[in-house]
């Protein structure tokens, strides 16, 4: 058993980004276009965490264009550059999947002063 243990130990990443539920986040991603690397930036609200150790994601969701877009981010993957914590949202449940059926201001979470 510890054999898989020390495997999943080396796959961890020492310097892993720490989020919280209802932070408004931006997630710098590495594209590969080919032959070149370029970073994309994805900004949005964390709804949901899961998991633990090297399996360990969550959740950010952004409105583009009217239409929600949701994308999961493995917590220690190589391809994530940095994490940016733009504002803390003041929450009250671990998961917020509440906000995929608001619209408009209705969708915003509440500052954390």
């Amino acid at each position: 058993m510890d054999l898989i243990q020390a495997f999943t130990n080396e796959q961890l990443n020492e310097n892993a980004p720490v989020v919280n539920i209802g932070e408004t986040v931006k997630v710098h991603c590495k594209i590969k276009d080919g032959a070149s690397e370029r970073i994309q930036i994805f900004e949005g609200t964390v709804i949901a965490k899961k998991g633990g150790g090297v399996s360990e994601t969550f959740t950010v969701r952004k409105i583009s264009y009217g239409v929600g877009v949701e994308k999961i981010f493995p917590v220690h993957s190589p391809n994530i550059a940095k994490v940016e914590v733009v504002r803390k949202g003041k929450v009250r449940r671990a998961k917020l999947n509440y906000l995929r059926s608001r619209v408009g201001k209705s969708s915003k979470v509440k500052e954390l002063i």
